[in-house]
C-alpha cells in the first residue's frame, strides 16, 4: 500500500487522530507541543490551536467544540474557543495521554507519568456529567482504546506490556481482561489503535516503523511499512471513511526521519466506523 503525506509537519509527538464527521475534518494533537491541529482534506484548510498544558487527546463534542485530555485533567473547549475544566485532577509528574469516546458518549481517558514509571498511570471513564471512575489503576503508558463495531468488546493497550488486550465492562467497571495479540520483541511497541467496520484492529507500532492489522480472532493479516520510525496512532477518515490517517513523532530521535512528525495517509486502506462525539 502506498503511503502518502497528508500534512507535512514537525510535531514533537503527534497523536490521537480523529475524524469528525460533523465538520468533515481530521483532528489530532502534538502532545509535547501543546497543540491541537485540524485539517480538511477537501479544501486543505488547517487550524492550529495552542493549549496551556500538554494535551494527550482532543475529541469532538456533541454540541460543538472539543473535549481534551490535558496534563491536569479533562477540559472542554466551546466552539468559540472558551475553555472550562470538566474534571481537574493534577498529579505531580503525570499527564494525560490517549483517549477515546465510548458508544455511550463517555470519554475513556488514559494517563501516564512523564518518566514512564511502572504503574504510574490510569484509565478512567469520564461521563458527560463530569463523573470520573477509575477503570484501571497501575497502568504504565495508557494508550490505544477502541470498541468493536457492535460495542461489546473494548480493545486496550498499555504499551510496555507489548499486548493488545480485550476488556469487558459492566456497570462502569472492568470485569474481564484478556490477551488479544502480542507484539514480538524487536518489532516496536503497540501505541494507538482503531477498529474498522469488519472488526479488524489496526495498531501503530512505536519504534517499529509499521502499521499492523489483526483480524477479530487475533490473527495478524496485514503489515504496512512506513517511512518513519515512530508512528503513534491511526484512524479512518475522509468522506467515505476509507483512508487511514497516521500520526507520527520526532521526540527522542537523534536523527529523525524527514517525515517524522507529519500526518501520513494510506488511501483506500479499508472501511472505518464513524467516531462518536463526547456527550458533554
Amino acid at each position: 500500500m502506498k503511503v502518502d503525506v497528508a500534512v507535512r509537519e514537525r510535531a514533537a509527538l503527534g497523536e490521537g487522530p480523529t475524524w469528525d464527521p460533523a465538520t468533515g475534518r481530521l483532528i489530532w494533537v502534538d502532545i509535547l507541543g501543546s497543540r491541537v491541529h485540524t485539517w480538511d482534506p477537501v479544501t486543505g484548510h488547517r487550524t492550529v490551536m495552542a493549549t496551556e498544558q500538554h494535551v494527550g487527546a482532543a475529541k469532538p463534542r456533541s454540541g460543538g467544540g472539543l473535549v481534551v485530555n490535558l496534563r491536569d485533567g479533562i477540559g472542554l473547549y466551546d466552539a468559540d474557543g472558551a475553555f472550562a475544566w470538566l474534571v481537574r485532577d493534577p498529579v505531580p509528574g503525570r499527564r494525560g495521554n490517549d483517549a477515546a469516546v465510548a458508544p455511550d458518549g463517555a470519554l475513556w481517558a488514559g494517563t501516564m507519568r512523564y518518566d514512564e514509571a511502572p504503574g504510574g498511570g490510569t484509565l478512567s471513564r469520564i461521563g458527560p456529567d463530569a463523573t470520573a471512575t477509575v477503570l484501571l489503576s497501575e497502568v504504565t503508558v495508557s494508550n490505544g482504546t477502541g470498541w468493536s463495531p457492535d460495542g461489546t468488546l473494548i480493545y486496550y493497550i498499555d504499551s510496555p506490556t507489548r499486548r493488545i488486550d480485550v476488556l469487558c465492562a459492566e456497570d462502569q467497571r472492568i470485569v474481564e481482561r484478556r490477551e488479544f495479540a502480542v507484539i514480538e520483541p524487536g518489532s516496536g511497541f503497540p501505541d494507538g489503535l482503531t477498529v474498522d467496520a469488519d472488526g479488524c484492529v489496526w495498531v501503530a507500532l512505536w519504534d517499529g516503523a509499521q502499521i499492523r492489522r489483526y483480524t477479530p480472532d487475533g490473527r495478524l493479516d496485514r503489515t504496512v511499512g512506513l517511512p518513519v520510525r515512530r508512528p503513534t496512532a491511526c484512524t479512518f477518515g475522509g468522506p467515505d471513511l476509507r483512508d487511514l490517517y497516521i500520526t507520527t513523532a520526532r521526540t527522542g530521535l537523534r536523527d529523525p526521519d524527514p517525515l517524522a512528525g507529519s500526518l501520513l495517509v494510506l488511501q483506500g486502506a479499508g472501511r472505518g466506523v464513524a467516531a462518536l462525539p463526547f456527550g458533554g
